[in-house]
């Protein structure tokens, strides 16, 4: 669960004169497989990840032509703490003291030598129980509008416990992206805290993860362990790297006629 960050003013859309977010030129030097990265050129650019803007309405979302993935979860899936091992900061997401209390997109660009070429979505964390029901519905919707209308959006990490496996929550994500998955989202399911778990445990709950994600993949991860870190870092570059410079056109702003089922 992630702290809201709150900025001086309102988020809006980055000015005339600010440095446009576009896909950076390759370095120079051996040229690197999208299909195959270094690991080390994976790291170094999650490590390049920083704050853009935090959105409390679709509407604040500025519009991105470099490709988006999104993290999403329960409350308590450990969201925040993958978030910071990855991009290898302490502080870059933040735990909210009270789960269920962050009601905001929280964005971060990635990108060397502040040229942005992707972007990481912090998605609201959905379940806590002490959240009143009208406002868990509402940004539920907001998340599911989110999922599917967000045009530059690139793959989606969802995270879970697998102490407690994919709840009826996390079913109902599933089958809201499962039409963008189909076109080729990329979508990964990641087990969150494995170090929790012996291997067979583990085992088991990989191997359940992976028959219903949907057409997706499933990896073991632990930020204590630093377990399956190397494979994350490795398949957000690809994801976000592969198809080359990103000619995405802007997210629409305006909401869809029919909204997507509430997660709860």
């Amino acid at each position: 669960m992630t702290q809201n960050h709150t900025p001086a003013s309102p988020p809006a859309f980055p000015s005339a004169d600010a440095k446009p977010l576009q896909a950076r030129t390759p370095h120079a030097g051996k040229p690197t497989d999208p299909q195959h990265p270094d690991v080390k050129i994976a790291h170094g650019w999650l490590h390049t990840a920083r704050f853009l803007t935090t959105a409390p309405q679709l509407e604040h979302l500025p519009p991105l032509n470099v490709p988006e993935v999104a993290f999403v979860g329960r409350s308590n899936a450990g969201k925040s703490t993958c978030i910071n091992t990855l991009t290898q900061q302490k502080r870059l997401a933040f735990a909210s003291k009270t789960p269920g209390r962050t009601q905001s997109i929280n964005l971060f660009s990635l990108g060397k030598q502040g040229v942005t070429d992707a972007v990481l979505a912090d998605l609201p964390g959905y379940g806590y129980a002490a959240v009143p029901r009208e406002a868990k519905l509402r940004w539920q919707r907001v998340m599911g509008n989110y999922l599917l209308t967000r045009e530059n959006l690139k793959g989606v990490v969802l995270l879970i416990d697998p102490r407690l496996g994919l709840t009826e929550l996390d079913d109902i994500l599933l089958e809201v992206i499962r039409p963008r998955v189909q076109e080729g989202l990329k979508f990964l399911v990641l087990l969150t805290k494995s170090d929790k778990l012996n291997h067979a445990e583990a085992q088991k709950a990989l191997s359940i993860a992976r028959l219903q994600s949907g057409g997706g993949e499933a990896r073991l991860f632990s930020a204590l362990k630093k377990k399956g870190l190397d494979e994350v870092a490795q398949m957000l570059w690809r994801w976000t790297h592969e198809d080359g410079p990103a000619t995405a056109a802007p997210a629409p702003t305006e909401e869809p006629d029919d909204e997507p089922p509430a997660l709860d």
